[in-house]
């Protein structure tokens, strides 16, 4: 079957993510970093988490900057 436009690609587990991948909803990097999406905004308002990206009016987070920034916590 071949991918449109209007599919997004899928991130599997057991792949590490690259640039150009599908950017993951609120609810999506919530439920990877076992937080409430509500700990997601407050930690934005403080500028304390992973970086988001405003689409429109949606939050998107890139699973590499996720990822390093879950690392820089462990460091």
């Amino acid at each position: 079957m071949r991918r449109t436009a209007a599919q997004p690609v899928p991130v599997s587990a057991g792949r590490t993510p690259e640039r150009g991948d599908r950017l993951w909803t609120v609810e999506e990097t919530s439920a990877w970093l076992r937080v409430p999406v509500a700990t997601l905004y407050q930690w934005r308002t403080r500028h304390l988490g992973p970086r988001a990206y405003r689409v429109g009016r949606h939050l998107r987070y890139d699973p590499v900057d996720v990822r390093a920034w879950l690392d820089q916590q462990a460091s």
